[in-house]
């Protein structure tokens, strides 16, 4: 995390929050943002991520604040390609749900090895995608609360566009995201704790 990277995150943070489609939805959208942020500060000395461990969070950070700004069923890229593919409703809101899959495994990934909880580093990737599971269920039970407070944030900020199966399928998008990040970059992200560790 260096000048860069707090640059754009509070750039980004800024312009989300300058006339937002609606500001109680903002505030739901970018807290885990603002909250992330804060945990990184509180940790950064006992427990310094990865590199690649602080752009991944701060790419689901951009995301968030830009579903905060517009809200998840209106941001205009998502608009066009609904549009120009005839695509049932905008679908921003399954790009944020695979990041919530993943940029928590490699976060969870670092946390379980550097501390090395596990005796037997076969159970690495199950335990890892049970814990984006188990966030992305936390997540939506959240979107269910809201929705119970208060009618007017609910339609915003679940942003289910009349999808039965939203709570279902942003589940599998997040098991997805998961999955890709472990395929993907496992390897990589060794060799940035072997680095931060070395």
């Amino acid at each position: 995390m260096n000048k860069t990277w707090l640059g754009i995150f509070f750039s980004v943070l800024v312009w989300s929050g300058i006339y937002p489609k609606d500001y109680l939805t903002w505030m739901l959208e970018t807290a885990p943002a603002v909250v992330a942020f804060i945990v990184l500060i509180a940790t950064r000395r006992k427990f310094r991520l990865t590199d690649l461990a602080y752009n991944l969070i701060l790419i689901h950070s951009l995301i968030l604040m830009i579903g905060g700004h517009y809200t998840y069923a209106e941001v205009p890229l998502f608009d066009w390609l609904k549009d120009s593919f005839n695509f049932d409703r905008n679908n921003y809101d399954k790009v944020g749900h695979f990041v919530q899959g993943f940029t928590p495994a490699i976060i969870a990934r670092e946390i379980l090895i550097r501390n090395h909880v596990l005796e037997n580093i076969k159970w690495l990737n199950f335990l890892v995608i049970c814990i984006c599971l188990a966030i992305s269920a936390f997540y939506e039970l959240i979107e269910w609360w809201v929705a119970l407070l208060s009618q007017k944030a609910a339609e915003a900020f679940l942003g289910t566009q009349g999808y039965a199966w939203d709570t279902q399928s942003d589940m599998v998008c997040a098991l997805f995201g998961a999955i890709l990040a472990l395929v993907l970059l496992s390897r990589v992200h060794d060799r940035h704790i072997d680095r931060l560790m070395g």
